[in-house]
């Protein structure tokens, strides 16, 4: 057990070569927009995200944990991602997330979804199969996914806006026990098969990151 609870550690460490802090979950909109101007709306936009696509997301990386069928998972994520924008960022750090994951977690189940999906399968899959690949379970990922729901947003908007980061992980610390409700229903919802995932939508999101796509100048890739 101390070994999968150190694996998920690392998984879920910011540091962990993965991509993401190129990217801010629609922040960088959202603060451009003037719908987070300081912690509390950070707060705001964060809880929505967490209960939205951090709710798709956590249920997509239980099912790949689990190992449900990918090709399956794959076709549920891009169901759920109406965005062009989002799906293609969504396989971008999909294909980032698996360089780090072969290198950190040789499998061959890893080696087969790199090699099913060369252009990259959405993020939350491979974010589950890496989990897998490292001995831990559904819940495990889907926490991971929940945490990366709102840690990427916070960290890009200390960034954005010059917030106190100490006022950032207030934030985060606050909405922990969201997070573990939204892993828990998430990781549920997957043991009952892939038509079961959660489906929360979230349309402003979609609506904001195609805008952001066409953006001539950004400091986040989304």
């Amino acid at each position: 057990m101390a070994a999968s609870r150190s694996a998920l550690l690392v998984l879920a460490d910011g540091r962990f070569p993965a991509g993401g802090h190129a990217h801010s979950g629609g922040a960088e909109a959202a603060v451009k927009a003037g719908r987070i101007r300081d912690a509390a709306g950070l707060e705001a936009f964060c809880r929505g995200r967490l209960h939205t696509a951090g709710l798709t997301a956590a249920g997509l990386a239980a099912g790949a944990a689990l190992g449900l069928d990918a090709y399956a998972l794959d076709e549920a994520a891009d169901a759920r991602t109406p965005s062009p924008a989002l799906r293609a960022a969504a396989r971008r750090l999909g294909r980032q997330l698996m360089r780090a994951a072969r290198a950190a977690w040789p499998s061959p189940e890893l080696d087969a979804l790199a090699s099913a999906f060369p252009r990259g399968a959405h993020q939350p899959v491979v974010l589950g199969a890496t989990a897998r690949a490292a001995g831990l379970g559904p819940e495990d990922a889907a926490h991971c996914a929940a945490y990366e729901a709102v840690g990427g947003p916070a960290t890009a908007v200390v960034r954005l806006l010059g917030l106190d980061p100490y006022q950032a992980t207030g934030v985060l610390a606050r909405l922990a026990p969201e997070m573990d409700a939204v892993a828990g229903r998430a990781a549920s919802a997957a043991r009952e098969g892939v038509d079961a995932l959660p489906a929360a939508s979230a349309p402003l999101l979609d609506i904001t990151a195609e805008q952001h796509a066409a953006w001539p100048v950004r400091l986040f890739a989304s």
